[in-house]
Parts: structure tokens; sequence; C-alpha cells
């Protein structure tokens, strides 16, 4: 069954928060249709060990919790996890990290997530603008978006025509053409996330922002994976 999005939104409304779990916004993105790593949320070791085993390996590990804003810099994220061994090793090793670092954080669980391969990592987002209302965004850099400032954004809902003008907008269009030894890159897969998130966005009022960084597209025909997702809700 489809997640439903005004289910997710009313879970989150009850309970009192302005964000969405990183769960509950990848199941937000599944709903939309956007492509995201196969994932699950574990409770125990144990449970981890079974996720991962439907998944495959490797895979990645993340604490779920509303009050960690940072997860790296209290231990609760492990790459490149291989083996059912290292996969109740490494849970154990997360929950004792965040309890001594984050002591009091509500921990739900630990996400166990497939582990994307590599492409050309770039951001894409929503926020509404007080004056435009929706907004959607598209940039290269991935982690080095700040850095980097080359981004581009058009009034949400978008067309897949407008998308591609936003795309050549940018200073490092070269890099979805082929640069330097890489190949061209799944365009008309960034062109549709960034379509579907406009639509989600300008679908659902409650949502502030959406932040999804890093959208991996890989090789020309290969698509691309929203790897981690961000929604802020009024």
């Amino acid at each position: 069954m489809a997640p439903n999005p005004k289910a997710l939104l009313a879970t989150v409304r009850a309970e009192g928060r302005v964000k969405l779990l990183e769960h509950e916004a990848l199941l937000f993105c599944e709903s939309y249709g956007l492509p995201v790593p196969r994932f699950g949320v574990a409770r125990s070791s144990a449970e981890a060990v079974r996720i991962a085993e439907r998944i495959g390996f490797p895979v990645v590990l993340k604490v779920v919790s509303p009050d960690i804003l940072h997860k790296s810099d209290v231990g609760g994220v492990v790459l490149g996890v291989r083996t059912p061994e290292e996969v109740e090793e490494k849970y154990s090793a997360i929950i004792r990290s965040v309890e001594r670092k984050a002591p009091g954080a509500r921990v739900y669980g630990v996400l166990v997530q497939e582990m994307v391969g590599r492409g050309l990592e770039v951001i894409v987002g929503a926020v509404r603008d007080p004056q435009f209302g929706p907004v959607v965004m598209v940039g290269v850099g991935g982690v080095f978006v700040e850095l980097l400032r080359d981004v581009s954004f058009r009034v949400a809902p978008v067309t897949p025509v407008d998308v591609e003008e936003m795309l050549r907008d940018l200073k490092g269009y070269r890099l979805f053409e082929g640069y330097r030894g890489e190949p061209p890159r799944d365009k008309r897969a960034l062109v549709d996330i960034v379509v579907r998130v406009s639509r989600l966005v300008a679908e659902h009022e409650e949502i502030n922002e959406v932040d999804l960084n890093p959208v991996v597209v890989f090789a020309e025909g290969q698509g691309a994976k929203v790897v981690d997702a961000r929604f802020v809700v009024r």
C-alpha cells in the first residue's frame, strides 16, 4: 500500500513536531513516486539484521531521533556495513554513542538503508516564499552546495521544460553532459524528480521546506536516487 502523505503530516502535527523524521520524509517521497533507497526502521539489532538482509548489503545505519540535528556529531551514522554481524555490532554502537553524547534524546530506532552507488550529487529543494508562494530549486554540489552556490529557482509547479531551463542556468551544467572522463548523467530522471517535488510542495500548504540532499544522478539511462530527505512543516 502506498504511503499516505496526509496521514504522515497528521502524525507530525499530533506530536507537536515541525520536522518529519527521516523515514517519514522518505515515505513522503515514495508517495509522490520519487526514487529512494530501500529502507526500514529497526528497533533492535536483530530487526536491523533482518531488514539489512532483505535490502541487501552494503547498508547504511542512521539513528532516528527528533532531537538530533547532526547525526554524525553523536556517532549516529555508519556507512558501508557489509555483514549481519557488523549490523548487530554497529547498531549497538550507535545506541551507546547516542546515549553518551546526546543524553535524553528520544530514539525511535535505527534507519537501515540501501547504500547508494557513486554518481553526480545534486540538491533538489523547495521553500514557501511569503510573496511568490511555493518555489522549487535545483543545484549542483551535494555536500558542497553552500560553498558552490550553484542553484536555480522557479515558482512551483514547474514543467519538464522549466526544469531543463533551470539546469541550463547552472554554471556546472556541463557535468550533466559528461566531463573529464565522467559519463553523461540521467537528466531525464533528475527533471522528473524536480517536477514531482514542485507538485508535492504546491499540493501541501503545510509543507514549508523540502531539502533532498544529496540526490545522486547516475549515468544516462540509469536513473537517480534521493539519498537524504528533510521536510519542515508549518
